[in-house]
Parts: structure tokens; sequence; C-alpha cells
């Protein structure tokens, strides 16, 4: 299982997003950003949010 901290990658925010793999985790931080901090689709499909993201993906503890 894979998570993400959304305040590692720099919003003030206490979300967790999991996942089974890196992608599907970078996938429901897109759906998160968009739904909750107001990203846009052009913003969250942008390569740089995707490696923003999954550079912060790690082993759930």
């Amino acid at each position: 299982m894979k998570e993400l901290n959304c305040r590692d990658v720099g919003f003030d925010c206490e979300g967790v997003v999991t996942g089974e793999t890196e992608y599907d985790v970078v996938r429901e931080a897109a759906e998160h950003a968009k739904e909750v901090h107001g990203l846009t689709d052009e913003q969250v499909n942008d390569p740089d949010f995707a490696a923003q993201v999954g550079g912060q993906v790690h082993d759930r503890a």
C-alpha cells in the first residue's frame, strides 16, 4: 500500500491519499486537489504535478 500526505506537496491540509500503486495515489491526489484545493484539470494534468506528487508517494507504515 502506498500513501501521500497532502502537506508534503505544499498544501496546508491534513489529507492523506492511499492506493495500491503510485499511479493510484497520484490519480486520487489529483481528484483531491481539484475537489478540496480548487485546482483545475489543466493544473492536475500537467506533468509537473504528477512528478511533484509522485516524488512524495511512499510506502504506508
